[in-house]
C-alpha cells in the first residue's frame, strides 16, 4: 500500500502496474463517494459491484481491494495524482468506461452534490475526456442502475 503512494507522490512516477492501477482506481471510487460528505452504504455496495464486475472477482476479493482503497484514498494527498497515474495505465478507448464507473459511484446515494459534480467534471478532464464523453458515461451508468 505504501508502495502506491510512494509512487504517486514520486516529482516524476513510473507506470502504474496492473495491480496499483486496479488500487488507484478503486481509492478513486472511493473518494468520489466521499466527496459529498457522506459514505453510505449505497455507495460502498455500488464500489464492491463496480469492483467485482471491471476485475472479474468475487464480491470477497472486491470488498478487499475496496477495503485497501480507503486506505489508501485516506493517505492520498490529492485526486489529480490518481487521476493522471489512472489516465496513463488506461487505454482511451477504456477511459469511458472508468468514467461510467466513477458516475455510477457518484449516483449510488440517489443524489447529486455540486461538489460531486466539480469533482467529476476535473476527473474527466484529467482523464482526457470531454464533457460529452463524461454526460454519456452519465448517462449509461443511469440506465446501468436503472436495468
Amino acid at each position: 500500500m505504501i508502495d502506491i503512494l510512494r509512487r504517486l507522490l514520486a516529482p516524476a512516477p513510473e507506470p502504474l502496474t496492473k495491480p496499483d492501477a486496479r488500487l488507484a482506481l478503486a481509492a478513486l471510487l472511493v473518494r468520489v463517494a466521499k466527496t459529498d460528505g457522506l459514505y453510505s452504504a449505497e455507495e460502498v455496495e455500488r464500489i464492491d459491484r463496480v469492483l467485482a464486475h471491471r476485475h472479474q472477482v468475487g464480491p470477497f476479493e472486491a470488498a478487499k481491494l475496496r477495503t485497501e482503497a480507503e486506505e489508501i484514498e485516506a493517505e492520498a494527498p490529492d485526486t489529480v495524482r490518481f487521476t493522471q497515474a489512472l489516465k496513463a495505465a488506461t487505454a482511451l478507448e477504456d477511459r469511458a468506461e472508468v468514467m461510467e464507473a466513477l458516475w455510477s459511484v457518484a449516483l449510488a446515494d440517489g443524489q447529486r452534490d455540486a461538489l460531486e459534480d466539480r469533482l467529476m467534471r476535473m476527473v474527466a478532464t484529467l482523464l482526457g475526456l470531454t464533457d460529452v464523453e463524461s454526460a454519456q458515461a452519465r448517462q449509461k451508468a443511469v440506465r446501468e442502475d436503472e436495468v
